[in-house]
């Protein structure tokens, strides 16, 4: 889990727009971390070709949507996210990508649309073991100490916000609530996707191991890529670059599939 700073930006819905791509072919969906917010893709942009648009998510009970309750599992979390697409502007392929705890919700969004006969086009994991693969734990269960040692433990937020007890009195909340979702989620039967997948993790991350990683390929049947890079947990924080341009990659196949034109080039 990590902590990312609160925004004064408010929009409605549940997507944020890093930047603006009237050219673009294809758009990309990102969902944060546990603990996560939008703000932690806020740098992304930098990455991204000026063909690919990318969107960060946001999820309820936290910053500009601090107030709104969350949702009792990763399932109804996914449900109220689906409930915002699709975004507006035209129609263009879309994958989604998310880490740690967003790797599971992006899942169950890509299942959700499938589900209502309009599948993405892609689905990129990164950092967790496939959804059968899930291991449950009891941090949420923990008291108030208990959990701000666990995020030392891990290193999921800089120390000096831990000090601040009215900081952490604000964030604890949805630290546990995530905590929970995480740790409760177990994927229910019924859809499979026919969406290919990519799934990305560090070489050093305790949280998945590399049996668990080649799970993901059960839960679909259009097949699924693998992709290691150097770090632990939190190796996209060195690998951001690399990252997107995976994601890129995955886009722009995605928009030849659906023979999207080439626009103009700004």
């Amino acid at each position: 889990m990590r902590i990312d700073s609160l925004s004064g930006d408010r929009r409605a819905g549940a997507f944020r727009r890093l930047a603006s791509r009237p050219y673009a072919r294809a758009r990309v969906l990102l969902f944060p971390h546990g603990g996560g917010s939008a703000s932690y893709y806020r740098a992304w942009d930098r990455s991204a070709p000026w063909d690919i648009e990318f969107f960060a998510v946001q999820y309820p009970g936290r910053e500009d949507r601090f107030g709104e309750p969350v949702p009792d599992d990763i399932q109804g979390l996914a449900a109220v996210l689906a409930a915002d697409l699709p975004l507006d502007g035209p129609p263009v392929p879309t994958i989604l990508f998310g880490h740690s705890m967003g790797a599971v919700v992006a899942y169950e969004v890509a299942r959700h649309l499938t589900a209502a006969g309009d599948p993405p086009m892609g689905l990129a994991v990164s950092g967790h073991p496939a959804p059968a693969l899930t291991r449950p734990g009891r941090i949420h269960l923990g008291s108030d100490e208990e959990l701000v040692e666990e995020l030392r433990r891990t290193d999921a937020t800089r120390l000096d916000l831990l000090d601040d007890a009215p900081l952490v009195r604000t964030f604890l909340p949805m630290i546990r609530s995530d905590y929970r979702l995480s740790e409760t989620y177990r994927p229910s039967p019924g859809v499979r996707l026919r969406t290919p997948v990519t799934v990305l993790y560090g070489d050093r991350d305790p949280e998945i191991t590399e049996a668990e990683a080649q799970g993901w390929s059960e839960v679909t049947d259009a097949g699924c890529a693998f992709r290691t890079f150097e770090g632990g947990h939190f190796y996209l924080d060195e690998h951001r670059d690399a990252v997107v341009g995976v994601l890129a990659a995955c886009a722009r196949t995605a928009s030849e599939k659906m023979s999207v034109p080439w626009p103009s080039a700004p």
